[in-house]
């Protein structure tokens, strides 16, 4: 099939937008109209791969969803679950970060609707609703923790049993190996660095020795007397997972040098 007529066929099966720019031997860039949220054009190039025509991101899809997520954060989880959920469905390959599609049987244009329909679902991960948000936000702390601390010097979901044996006065991980144990908490909201601030002044009222550190989702949201209350109490604070996680490997490192 010509290249016009695979043009033609293109916006017959998309849109009368679609639009073909060659830049260079059996290489074309593919224009449409679909977006990301933020306005940004999905990247699509139609080139021949050995005898078969085949459409490729060339990356440039999960490059666009690291400018708001870290990398790592795209490989497990609900976000992973997402994305090979979209592969799967329209048969899309993911070659070490390419999203590819082959042209089967001079399908053009049913193979450019599938694969933008694929790039859009992979998107989707940047739209979580809230509820998501937060279950992502958990994993993502979970997994951070477990993958930077050894398993016999962490216990997640701790209290003390001699003391709290109803399990009131929670810790989301409990770091030790150390002459104190570290109390690492995981805030999403107003109410969970309040439940943490009732917590630490309960353990020093029973006398426990711990330094404590506390990973945000937002800090910017929690309320500023919750906020100042709770920073009377941590040791170390950082304002949110994503922009920190260098810092936080960083800090798991130094400390687990004792």
């Amino acid at each position: 099939m010509s290249i016009d007529a695979i043009e033609q066929d293109f916006r017959e099966k998309v849109c009368e937008q679609v639009k073909l720019s060659q830049e260079g031997l059996d290489r074309y860039r593919v224009f449409t109209p679909f977006l990301f949220e933020d306005g940004d054009h999905l990247s699509i190039v139609l080139k021949k791969d050995l005898s078969h025509w085949v459409l490729s991101d060339e990356g440039h899809t999960y490059m666009h969803l690291t400018y708001d997520i870290d990398e790592k954060d795209l490989q497990k989880g609900s976000r992973q679950k997402i994305i090979s959920n979209a592969l799967s469905a329209f048969n899309v390959q993911d070659r070490d970060g390419e999203l590819r599609m082959a042209i089967d049987q001079n399908r053009y244009g049913d193979s450019l609707y599938s694969f933008a329909q694929a790039l859009l679902k992979i998107a989707d991960v940047s739209f979580l609703s809230r509820e998501r948000v937060r279950s992502t936000f958990m994993e993502d702390f979970t997994s951070l923790i477990a993958e930077k601390v050894p398993e016999n010097r962490r216990t997640f979901n701790w209290h003390d049993s001699s003391r709290d044996q109803q399990g009131l006065y929670n810790v989301d991980c409990r770091v030790n190996g150390m002459d104190t144990p570290l109390l690492v908490f995981a805030l999403p909201n107003d109410d969970k660095t309040r439940d943490a601030t009732i917590s630490m002044r309960q353990f020093e009222n029973w006398g426990l020795r711990f330094h404590s550190m506390a990973v945000f989702e937002d800090q910017e949201v929690i309320n500023r007397k919750v906020l100042a209350r709770f920073s009377d109490i941590c040791d170390k604070q950082f304002s949110s997972l994503g922009a920190n996680r260098d810092r936080i490997e960083r800090y798991f490192r130094e400390l687990l040098k004792d």
